[in-house]
């Protein structure tokens, strides 16, 4: 299963590496990326394996989230089977 990890807000030194860090820490496995900086503003989707993950989902998105709120950015992670379903036509 692939979870899609969206990270917006304002650019600065060290974004991916700390959502890495984070996908990393808890066995996510990132597939795929792209980024881009508008302006002064970043914007980033991930695809992640989570079939691994060392914590239930639920949790990682939260840690995710946790981390984007120290360093003012929002991060979400959403399930592929959410994702799908909502972009089902």
């Amino acid at each position: 299963m692939k979870a899609v990890i969206t990270v917006t807000g304002k650019d600065s030194v060290g974004i991916i590496a700390r959502v890495s860090t984070l996908c990393s820490q808890y066995n996510g496995n990132i597939v795929d990326i792209t980024q881009s900086v508008l302006s002064e503003y970043f914007a980033m989707i991930m695809l992640v394996e989570i079939d691994q993950l060392s914590i239930p989902f639920a949790d990682f998105a939260d840690k995710l989230a946790e981390e984007g709120k120290k360093c003012a950015l929002d991060i979400r992670a959403m399930h592929e089977d959410i994702f799908n379903t909502m972009h089902h036509v």
